[in-house]
């Protein structure tokens, strides 16, 4: 997903990709496994909420006006991608070997292109889009 995320904001001339982890917050948001992550980007990932704690990231996401698009039942990828028993602690060295079975390169080519836009403007910053 990063190098997904990675391609396309390239394509958008970013400078960094900016996620909403927060440590701890879910079972594969350990330091180890942001640790392999950042390993498969080639640019900065900004984590603002980091050491937020989900209450005070609700809040945020209440403030901001994100709150109520947050909680819209959909498939996402937490939904679509996340195993029953999700690894906590993963090794570089075990993830680039099995990263070597697959076509990372092709399916990251065919996910970027099938990508739709979209346009989401938080009321809290709609005027910065204008």
């Amino acid at each position: 997903m990063v190098r997904i995320t990675e391609a396309l904001a390239k394509r958008n001339r970013a400078k960094a990709i900016v996620t909403g982890e927060s440590c701890g917050q879910v079972a594969s948001q350990t330091l180890e496994n942001i640790a392999v992550v950042d390993n498969a980007a080639g640019m900065p990932i900004l984590r603002p909420l980091i050491g937020n704690n989900k209450e005070e990231i609700v809040d945020i996401s209440q403030d901001i006006g994100t709150f109520s698009t947050s909680i819209l039942p959909d498939q996402d990828c937490c939904t679509l991608f996340v195993p029953k028993h999700p690894e906590t602690k993963a090794d570089l060295d075990t993830v680039l070997r099995l990263e070597e079975t697959l076509s990372v390169d092709e399916m990251v080519k065919e996910a970027v292109e099938n990508t739709e836009r979209r346009h989401f403007a938080s009321p809290a910053v709609a005027h910065l889009t204008r």
